[in-house]
């Protein structure tokens, strides 16, 4: 079920998006699909949300996003680095979307490892650049259990998405 806060920003970022002209795409891990699920739980999300990829596991973030193995084998799959290339991979298998946003990180409660501890999540933020991809990164670790995670990374990328539009 999809909060009200929630809703709202998903809401909020769908009229940026229509008042933008622009499609966004959107590439999940540790969401699992919960992004999306914000974004299509507004009424008229199809005028502005293309399609969402939940890729888990790294054989799909290579696979669905070219996520790069060597990136992987050197940054792991919670990192700025892989979250701005699924990122950057979600817009180039969508050539209408024009805002591509990636969640990946460890929503615990077990996962965590030195340097990345529960909570982590980083986020990729790609829009379109004349002939090219911009891409960006931003990591936050949020408290509470693996739905306070989740659902707190949720409302970040809305809001990250959102904020990318009003640049």
């Amino acid at each position: 079920m999809i909060d009200r806060e929630t809703r709202a920003l998903a809401g909020e970022l769908g009229a940026a998006l229509r008042e933008a002209g622009w499609l966004c795409a959107t590439a999940e891990s540790c969401t699992g699909g919960l992004l999306a699920g914000a974004m299509t739980a507004c009424p008229g999300s199809s005028l502005w949300f293309e399609r969402g990829f939940v890729t888990y596991s790294n054989a799909a973030k290579i696979q669905q996003l070219q996520v790069l193995p060597d990136t992987l084998d050197r940054h792991g799959a919670v990192s700025e680095e892989t979250a701005m290339e699924m990122a950057a991979g979600v817009l180039a298998a969508t050539p209408a979307a024009r805002l591509g946003l990636a969640t990946t990180g460890i929503a615990g409660p077990g996962g965590a490892t030195p340097g990345k501890p529960v909570g982590m999540v980083c986020f990729g933020i790609a829009h379109r650049a004349g002939e090219g991809i911009s891409t960006r990164a931003l990591t936050r670790v949020f408290d509470g259990d693996r739905d306070a995670v989740r659902q707190a990374a949720v409302r970040f990328a809305l809001q990250a998405g959102l904020d990318a539009l009003r640049r």
